[in-house]
């Protein structure tokens, strides 16, 4: 048997006010002068400002380039921001975009080079030696979980290919996960968000790789954003719906460190294709694919439609899914969010040489991938 190695190794804050234990935690380890790292449009909302307002002692600059899905110039943009201010520690503060840049600011600003000679598939890529600054998160969104997690993808600034930094150095050192910071959130947000955490728990969980402990999380996590999505939706003041989905969200992130599928590969390939927002991206695909994958792993589609409370076993997932996303006002199908038959080649292509789908329950082929966008079209 081989050795197996698990680690969960991030101290969590999670509660409603859990935002502001940030200063004092801060200046516990001698931090004096933070750089936010946000993105552009929630920079303009009182959020921020409210947040800003229980950071008092510490001299605090922002920066808020980051809009869409991030680029290595946004990093690099970061970085220099960080450097004009002299920081010495850096708080990302909002969605899955922003904090994955903020998640390697401070590589950037500590080390040579552009952050692209840092991705994992870099043909020479740079070792992170330095000391980095110290990072906290606290996400305003509940999908990517990308506050806990030990990756941050950013794209390449031309092409869009979604690259990604691979490295527990770059884990938070301590997350805030504060689901009142959500409350603002626009439906059509709370429900492609939603999608991408319960895609998260789902994709994990039927991947073949070994990690019994990443198993039992992402079935606990499918419970509960399958009771909590469509109520965080419909009733966006309700703060048990919002934790739930915000601990669900951690929950799919933590449990795909065991790795995830084909939804992946196409939702990156859409990504880069036609910037799509990725929760979305994610929600378009997961039900076509998991019908095209349910043949090979149909025991685990039972457990899933237990832990969702459905009757019928296996056979009910998919159907639940599809009215799920009716029910939290998700468009269905590529063809009605911008794709084109003139996009299938390029999509196939990307999605063909993402690394997701190598852990995906059947095989891929550019057939393959090819057969499902047309499906989901």
């Amino acid at each position: 048997m081989d050795i197996a190695r698990f680690a969960f190794p991030t101290p969590i804050h999670f509660g409603a006010g859990a935002r502001k234990l940030v200063a004092a935690h801060l200046l516990e380890q001698g931090i004096k002068r933070p750089l936010i790292v946000t993105d552009r449009a929630l920079a303009q909302l009182p959020v921020l400002a409210e947040f800003r307002s229980h950071l008092q002692g510490l001299d605090v600059a922002v920066y808020d380039g980051v809009f869409g899905n991030p680029t290595c110039a946004q990093v690099m943009g970061g970085a220099a921001a960080f450097n004009a201010h002299g920081a010495d520690a850096v708080i990302g503060f909002g969605g899955g975009a922003a904090l994955d840049v903020a998640k390697v600011v401070g590589v950037a600003a500590t080390h040579e080079g552009d952050i692209l000679e840092y991705v994992w598939d870099h043909p020479q890529v740079r070792p992170i030696v330095n000391a980095l600054p110290y990072f906290v998160a606290l996400p305003t969104t509940s999908g990517t979980g990308s506050e806990v997690g030990r990756s941050a993808v950013v794209s390449e600034n031309d092409t869009h290919h979604k690259r990604t930094v691979f490295s527990p150095k770059i884990l938070a050192r301590a997350v805030f996960a504060d689901p009142e910071l959500t409350f603002a959130l626009p439906a059509h947000v709370t429900a492609a968000t939603g999608m991408d955490a319960l895609t998260h728990n789902i994709e994990s969980y039927l991947s073949p790789a070994y990690h019994p402990l990443c198993d039992g999380i992402a079935l606990e996590g499918t419970r509960i954003a399958a009771r909590a999505l469509v109520t965080a939706v419909k009733e966006p003041g309700n703060l048990q719906a919002r934790a739930d989905m915000m601990m669900a969200s951690m929950m799919g992130a933590i449990a795909f460190q065991k790795d995830l599928g084909a939804v992946h590969s196409c939702a990156h390939a859409l990504g880069a294709v036609c910037d799509q927002h990725h929760g979305l991206a994610n929600a378009l695909m997961l039900d076509t694919v998991l019908a095209w994958n349910q043949s090979a792993v149909p025991a685990k589609f039972d457990e899933l439609a237990h832990v969702c409370g459905l009757s019928g076993g296996g056979d009910a997932l998919v159907p639940w899914l599809r009215q799920l996303k009716a029910d939290i006002g998700i468009t269905t199908g590529l063809a009605a969010h911008g794709v084109t038959e003139a996009h299938l080649p390029r999509l196939v292509q990307i999605a063909q040489a993402d690394g997701c789908h190598q852990t995906n329950p059947r095989p891929c082929t550019p057939a393959d991938f090819e057969a499902l966008f047309r499906a989901a079209m």
